[in-house]
């Protein structure tokens, strides 16, 4: 306002409700120095749970759960409060814990290859035997699954359709216990 009592043009609350998004957009902004960031692109080296847990695509249990088996570790308390400031590489260690459970490596078999990740005498060959040893635990996984699903086409094929099932279901009757497969033979029971 000018001492005239006129106004030379709208008050900074008239911009701020005039614009149209009045929180994202401030007609002032501090000064941050060089590494001010513009809004939506998050600095790594600020990196509280929240922020990792976005990162690496899970959630925040999920990176606490990772730090009580010791798979990342957990930054110490700050003095004077605030949040844990995680280190740089967390994010990518979570990464590579989940690509690797996904592979079925177990959280005891994932730790073991963190462990020969950050050995500098680790050889590839030890990693390798180790993912041979995945494998080959795979394929007998495949091989009881094939069985598995070769019974329960036996028992479904068995099956009359109809009636009480009480004293008349074929399935039942061959999961009562040490009578599953015997409607297939020996050969098709259950490995």
């Amino acid at each position: 306002m000018l001492k005239s009592g006129l106004r030379d043009g709208p008050t900074l609350d008239e911009k701020r409700r005039a614009s149209p998004n009045p929180v994202a957009e401030p007609l002032l902004t501090p000064y941050h120095g060089t590494a001010f960031k513009l809004p939506g692109m998050q600095k790594m080296n600020n990196l509280t749970i929240s922020r990792v847990a976005r990162n690496a695509g899970v959630g925040v249990e999920t990176v606490r759960f990772y730090e009580r088996k010791r798979l990342i570790d957990q930054p110490p308390k700050p003095q004077g409060g605030g949040y844990r400031i995680y280190a740089e590489d967390t994010v990518a260690r979570i990464r590579f814990i989940r690509q690797a459970q996904e592979l079925g490596f177990s959280l005891g078999e994932i730790g073991d290859l963190l462990s020969l990740q950050a050995d500098p005498r680790a050889e590839c060959e030890n990693i390798r035997a180790r993912a041979e040893k995945k494998l080959a635990e795979v394929e007998r996984k495949i091989t009881r699954l094939g069985a598995i699903r070769s019974t329960l086409n036996d028992l479904i094929a068995a099956c009359p359709r109809q009636g009480p099932a009480t004293g008349r279901c074929s399935i039942l009757e061959a999961l009562r216990p040490g009578d599953v497969g015997k409607m297939a033979g020996p050969e098709k029971s259950l490995p």
